[in-house]
């Protein structure tokens, strides 16, 4: 545990990054909840979201311990996606294909984040921590996937 209180700056701001993410994602899980007429994919949803806002703070606890303040609110590229979710859903009239679809595409952001940061700490403490979170986002993305293929026929 002390290695992980030691943590270089560059493994710290990776990790606000994956916070960040992470707080989009909950958010954009959230919003795709609140679009979706249909009610399992709108529990899948919510549980999604509260495993992303899980991450985010468990994130939140590695960078606290390393004396830096932990990010606390997503990124502007979050908020537009989830604008671009509103919008596609609304003229789609809240299409489970659209909203998927669009989940699929925030999944794909997310997971990408996270194989770049896997690489960027190899060598850290951290590492397990964030190939654990990342073995999670992946089952969910591919979850995702999945299901935005079953609606797609």
């Amino acid at each position: 545990m002390d290695m992980l209180t030691n943590l270089r700056e560059e493994t710290v701001d990776d990790l606000q990054d994956l916070i960040r993410v992470n707080i989009d994602s909950c958010k954009g899980f959230r919003h795709a909840a609140d679009e979706v007429n249909n009610p399992q994919l709108e529990h899948f949803f919510r549980e999604c979201a509260d495993q992303r806002n899980r991450f985010a703070g468990e994130l939140r606890k590695y960078v606290q311990m390393n004396d830096e303040d932990a990010e606390d609110s997503g990124s502007i590229k979050g908020k537009m996606h989830r604008w671009w979710l509103d919008m596609r859903s609304k003229m789609q009239d809240h299409d489970a294909h659209a909203v998927l679809s669009e989940a699929e595409r925030g999944e794909d952001f997310i997971k990408g984040r996270y194989e770049r940061v896997l690489d960027d700490t190899k060598d850290s403490p951290i590492n397990t921590v964030i190939a654990n979170q990342y073995r999670e986002v992946k089952s969910i993305h591919d979850r995702v996937r999945d299901l935005r293929n079953i609606t797609a026929g």
